[in-house]
């Protein structure tokens, strides 16, 4: 009964008058039969016979019926709702993120890299109609993972990223915006954004951030900018032990936040600063917010009528109701 639905709920306000009926019926009761006066009664039986208790079935019949015909005009039926999406506003996005060591510092927790990491993986799976990529920039950048909309693949992808001395240690924020360009320049989206993050100044790679900012704008890229790490002095690594283990000291946090404002304010993005894992969370939340995608949603509704029922219901009792009338009933006193 959960999924019934009536598409004129309205006529149960003629519920009201099934209680009028029966009363009208009740005191109708002795003019429905024949009458006889007699002056004693003492030669008859004083036992009524069957069709005596049978008779008020009758109007019983008649009132079921009339139940039934108001609930078949307040028309009971089922629905069967199902939906389906189109994304009409697609958006192709390329994560571009600094691996330098700097990136192990531990101002965030447990580090910059595994904070990012997990607020990166978040930001994918709120995002699942559209294409993501993936950039890994140190002094050179390479693609990690090409533009795709295969969730999964991209999230393995962020889940494997670590600084491994695969790239020489640096930062060069234009190699890696560089590379996230190339990756959309050829993409047929509607909107397409570069998420770059970095914690440290361009000290590396051979071509310029405001170039490759430059390019950026000519193919009608977003570019947001993210500087991670804290306000003054941060936990960093400087140098690695003979057993291979990084050893940390106290540093400076520097970051290029003007170079950072600047690439964003090209290409009509927006620079933000993330200081703390909360912080870093509320950006990407941020910029989910700021780059939505249209969703066009249609529903298929399947009504299945059940109000046929009670018509047939309501029919079948009114033609007993008067076919015993006029038939069993017609010479009862």
């Amino acid at each position: 009964m959960d999924k019934i639905t009536f598409l004129n709920p309205g006529f149960f306000w003629l519920f009201l008058l099934i209680p009028v009926a029966v009363f009208w019926l009740f005191w109708k009761k002795n003019q429905q039969s024949a009458t006889l006066k007699m002056s004693s009664l003492q030669g008859f039986k004083g036992s009524e016979s069957t069709l005596t208790k049978l008779k008020p079935l009758l109007n019983v019949f008649r009132i079921v019926a009339l139940c039934c015909l108001i609930i078949a005009m307040a028309r009971p039926r089922t629905v069967d709702v199902s939906n389906r999406t189109k994304t009409t506003k697609g958006i192709d996005i390329v994560m571009a993120i600094d691996v330098s060591g700097s990136m192990l510092a531990k101002d965030l927790k447990p580090n910059r890299l595994e904070a990012l990491k997990k607020v990166a993986a978040d930001f994918v799976d709120e995002r699942p109609n559209d294409r993501i990529g993936l950039v890994i920039y140190a002094s050179e950048a390479y693609t990690k993972t090409p533009v795709t909309s295969d969730k999964p693949i991209i999230l393995e992808a962020i889940k494997t990223i670590k600084y491994d001395n695969v790239l020489q240690d640096g930062t060069g924020i234009g190699m890696g915006l560089a590379t996230a360009v190339n990756r959309l320049k050829d993409s047929k989206a509607k909107s397409k954004v570069i998420i770059l993050l970095t914690d440290g100044v361009n000290n590396a790679g051979f071509i310029e951030p405001e170039t490759a900012a430059d390019i950026a704008k000519q193919y009608g890229i977003k570019v947001y900018t993210i500087g991670i790490g804290t306000n003054g002095m941060a936990m960093s690594p400087y140098a690695i032990s003979p057993n291979g283990q990084f050893l940390f000291q106290n540093m400076k946090v520097e970051i290029d936040e003007q170079l950072m404002k600047n690439i964003a304010a090209k290409t009509d993005g927006k620079y933000f600063r993330a200081t703390s894992n909360t912080k870093l969370a509320e950006i990407y939340a941020a910029i989910n917010k700021l780059e939505t995608t249209e969703i066009e949603e249609l529903k298929f509704y399947d009504y299945d009528e059940k109000y046929r029922a009670f018509v047939w219901i309501a029919g079948f009792l009114l033609l007993a109701e008067i076919g015993l009338r006029k038939t069993v009933f017609r010479s009862f006193i």
